[in-house]
């Protein structure tokens, strides 16, 4: 079994936009399935294609499966399969031994930057750059899946740094 310990902050604008940053990579992403605690989800990232299974999220600690698949297949599953997407730009920055994931968020989350960071467990230390902010890890709100059919520029009270 494959588990993903992960933690989300967001992200200061001002601090991130002064940041010197390598070039970031397009994603593109939609839900085949989005039921309470279980996801199935399509991504494309640059040159490639991605299918992933996740489970319901425990203390930071979830069951997550991911598959390479081709690109033209990713893009029909896309097509066919799914009603609501996210669009972003990942960016990968190295903060002491760690790799911070950086997504900021396209089209209708535009505003939104979040960053993530995957440990190997949950009481894992890690450095907080200076452009993360207030942490968001456990509020669902923040889930890609919920950002695709509940996007952040329709929240009524917008929690974004």
């Amino acid at each position: 079994m494959a588990l993903e310990i992960e933690r989300k902050f967001l992200v200061d604008h001002s601090k991130w936009g002064a940041l010197n940053k390598p070039e970031g990579q397009l994603y593109c992403q939609g839900y085949i399935s989005d039921l309470p605690g279980r996801t199935i989800r399509v991504r494309i990232a640059g040159d490639n294609g991605y299918l992933t299974i996740k489970g319901p999220t425990s203390n930071t600690i979830r069951q997550e499966f991911e598959y390479q698949i081709p690109v033209k297949d990713a893009a029909e599953i896309l097509n066919l399969f799914t009603t609501s997407r996210v669009e972003k730009i990942r960016y990968r920055i190295l903060v002491g031994m760690k790799t911070w994931e950086v997504d900021v968020f396209l089209g209708d989350n535009t505003g939104l930057i979040i960053a993530e960071i995957e440990l190997t467990k949950p009481s894992e230390s890690f450095i907080l750059p200076g452009w993360a902010e207030r942490e968001v890890t456990e509020d669902q709100r923040y889930y890609n899946s919920y950002l695709a059919t509940h996007p952040f520029n329709s929240w009524e009270t917008k929690s974004a740094v």
